[in-house]
């Protein structure tokens, strides 16, 4: 397990700058945000625009392993096939850049807002999925449900849309303070999702809202039972903190929030 750290930590400089900034701290592994990745779909050619990205990345000894795909879409809604095509770029970008796990929020807050059934809700995102997971035949990226309060809130909702969807390019997205705001079981989580989790989403909260905080500091998430999950379940993607609540400072302390948290890291994994 390596740290990794979401790239939208750094969020007002371009991917270029961020990927220098994050290389002189000695950050390597980074999640592509949903918004570093919005500045590099508005470049022309998304594939085109990924390999030299991913060139100038590994120019400075940055890699990608992680992305979060378009956050704001719905693969559910009634817009499924405009949605569907807008993922299919995103997908083609996230590949050139050397992305292998990416990201997905399941949808459905639109179809659950509207009461549907639950079988119609499975049918209408695995439309999507099959889609998508067409678009990835012959590539080695995961799709990475992430666990949502609201449409898809514990491990068993998640198992039972990639049951349903049966490819090898779906996997799991663990974000604990999502799930601080459901169950708040973070050790059943893991162990259901075993091999099929792919990425994490570290972040803390206090229950009352997803404040997206460091890890042991005011929230309530039990690392102490994450950590020696994840280590029982041979987990070896990216230990990555998606913690917006600690970049509301002037960038200097931001650099020094991740000094701190190579410390932290360096501990838990020890």
């Amino acid at each position: 397990m390596k740290p990794g750290m979401w790239s939208s930590f750094l969020i007002e400089l371009s991917p270029e700058e961020m990927v220098r900034t994050f290389a002189d701290k000695g950050w390597r592994r980074l999640e592509l945000s949903d918004e570093h990745a919005e500045m590099l779909l508005q470049r022309p050619n998304p594939s085109a625009t990924g390999e030299t990205f991913r060139s100038f990345a590994a120019d400075n000894g940055v890699a990608f392993p992680q992305g979060h795909l378009w956050l704001t879409c719905d693969i559910a809604a009634g817009n499924q096939d405009e949605v569907i095509d807008t993922l299919r770029q995103w997908l083609d970008l996230f590949c050139a850049v050397g992305i292998r796990a990416a990201v997905l929020h399941p949808g459905g807050d639109e179809l659950i807002r509207t009461g549907c059934d639950a079988g119609r809700l499975m049918e209408t995102r695995l439309r999507a999925l099959g889609a998508l997971t067409d678009h990835l035949k012959g590539t080695d990226m995961v799709l990475c449900l992430e666990n949502i309060p609201d449409t898809a809130p514990e491990a068993d909702d998640l198992c039972a849309i990639i049951e349903a969807a049966d490819s090898p390019h779906l996997g799991i997205c663990l974000d604990t303070g999502h799930l601080n705001l459901a169950s708040g079981d973070q050790a059943s989580f893991i162990t259901k999702a075993g091999p099929l989790l792919k990425a994490l989403h570290l972040a803390d909260n206090d229950g009352s809202g997803d404040q997206h905080l460091m890890p042991y500091g005011a929230g309530t998430v039990r690392w102490d039972e994450v950590f020696p999950a994840l280590k029982q379940i041979g987990y070896n993607g990216l230990l990555n903190f998606e913690i917006p609540g600690e970049s509301r400072c002037p960038l200097p302390v931001r650099l020094a929030k991740l000094d701190y948290l190579k410390v932290i890291t360096s501990l838990i994994v020890a």
